[in-house]
């Protein structure tokens, strides 16, 4: 239900009512302005503002003779008004209404992605204090590293979105721009104080300088966060991906009462919106190519980006939404299972913590390579036992790497058992916890 009003809200914004709803709403600021600066009539300026409209269907209709779009737009909203309908567009040209009127689209739109992004570093921040002290295996490479927490885990996830959030806020102010600056730029026809006049209004800032558009690398660098936001939430997906593999199996995604995982294979639970995720954050990213190419138009412009945009910001906007919402709802129901985390730890025979005890020898004197040594014949012992069978822990409740550095008199002549005992206390591993999350979510 979330996902559906989250997809239909944003949807809207992009439809083609939004879109003229957005130009109209330009070229009566416009008229308000030139009202305020002396040429537009009161009356002329009040009939403007309550009685200016316009027919979707209409401006098709026109549109179908003219072949443009914003004549036919301008052709219906006069119909809509009398004689006071010369003030429309007056000193304009149609980037001046079409940039602006995007502009006014995106910042909206984009807010509602930020507040998409605040709603799953929320489902994360809370996930992760719930499993702050969830012991799991770190992997590099995929292979079994040392011991972590899965709040570990989900605070990096956390820290990234945030900086997602700042680069999203950081485009909002970009993309936030109008230009109401004539045919080339020069505001020829068209004074300074009225595109101040016009930005105000509409809750924009005057871009600095333009020429016939808004220069396109502002909404590259809008394409490009929703690029970089898509990497990191696809990360996140594909560590889910991870977890819900049968041979590891330490989270799955909800799986609800009567849901089918296979049509052939009745016993499946497979991550389908994780995999779908990570299929949208794809195709967000292949938006952030074109959107670059955009930015070099010839001389003060051409229309070679229009096209672009009507993909780039609609699909791209609304995909983003949809994957982030349907992100939040995943993590808020993911499956964890910390029993399977433990049994995973100890799969390897304690070889996780081979760099404890490594470490221990050099503060007894031992060089570094000769302690790596006596650590790492031990630890090749372990792999061999486990490729032949054997168990990981032996009927005393010891791992394979305990026995076998117990055993090792290079190793006890330097180390006590108590010593080498202590290496293997998992408290060791968790002791930074509590300040690493201080640090993430202060």
């Amino acid at each position: 239900m979330v996902e559906r009003y989250a997809r239909d809200e944003m949807k809207n914004k992009w439809s083609m009512q939004a879109k003229y709803d957005a130009w109209l709403e330009v070229e009566k600021a416009v008229v308000k302005g030139w009202n305020r600066l002396g040429l537009v009539p009161d009356n002329d300026c009040e009939n403007i503002i309550q009685k200016a409209s316009f027919s979707v269907d209409r401006i098709d209709e026109i549109e179908q003779k003219t072949k443009h779009d914003v004549i036919a737009f301008l052709t219906s909203v006069s119909e809509s008004l009398g004689e006071e309908s010369r003030w429309v567009h007056y000193g304009m040209t149609s980037s001046d209404c079409i940039d602006t009127a995007v502009a006014l689209q995106m910042k909206d739109s984009l807010e509602l992605i930020i507040k998409d992004v605040k709603i799953l570093m929320e489902a994360i921040k809370k996930r992760a204090f719930e499993h702050k002290t969830t012991l799991m295996v770190g992997r590099s490479h995929g292979i079994h590293g040392e011991p972590i927490t899965f709040g570990l885990v989900l605070a990096v996830w956390y820290d990234e979105i945030k900086r997602n959030l700042v680069n999203l806020e950081q485009a909002l102010d970009v993309i936030s721009v109008g230009q109401i600056s004539g045919a080339m730029g020069n505001m020829a026809h068209s004074p300074m104080e009225l595109e101040e006049l016009v930005c105000e209004e509409l809750g924009l800032k005057p871009a600095p300088v333009s020429n016939q558009v808004i220069q396109r690398d502002r909404y590259a660098n809008l394409m490009n966060a929703l690029a970089l936001l898509a990497s990191s939430c696809e990360k996140i997906a594909v560590a889910i991906r991870h977890y819900q593999r049968t041979e590891v199996y330490e989270a799955e995604e909800y799986f609800s009462k009567g849901q089918k995982g296979s049509s052939a294979m009745p016993h499946k639970r497979n991550p389908v919106l994780s995999e779908n995720i990570t299929g949208l954050c794809r195709m967000i990213r292949s938006y952030a190519v074109p959107s670059m190419e955009n930015v070099a138009l010839w001389h003060e412009r051409d229309i070679s980006h229009s096209s672009v945009e009507r993909f780039t910001l609609t699909d791209g906007f609304i995909t983003t939404d949809f994957m982030l919402n349907r992100l939040s709802g995943v993590i808020e129901k993911l499956l964890v299972y910390p029993e399977n985390m433990m049994k995973n730890l100890n799969l390897t025979g304690g070889l996780v913590f081979s760099q404890r005890v490594l470490l221990e020898l050099p503060a007894k004197g031992v060089s570094r390579e000769d302690a790596y040594q006596i650590v790492q014949r031990n630890a090749m012992k372990v792999w061999a036992d486990l490729q032949v069978g054997k168990k990981a822990i032996n009927e005393k409740g010891e791992s394979l790497f305990l026995e076998n550095l117990l055993k090792d008199e290079d190793l006890r002549a330097k180390l006590s058992q108590g010593e080498i005992r202590d290496c293997f206390d998992y408290g060791y591993y968790t002791k930074n916890v509590d300040n690493i999350f201080n640090r993430v979510f202060k």
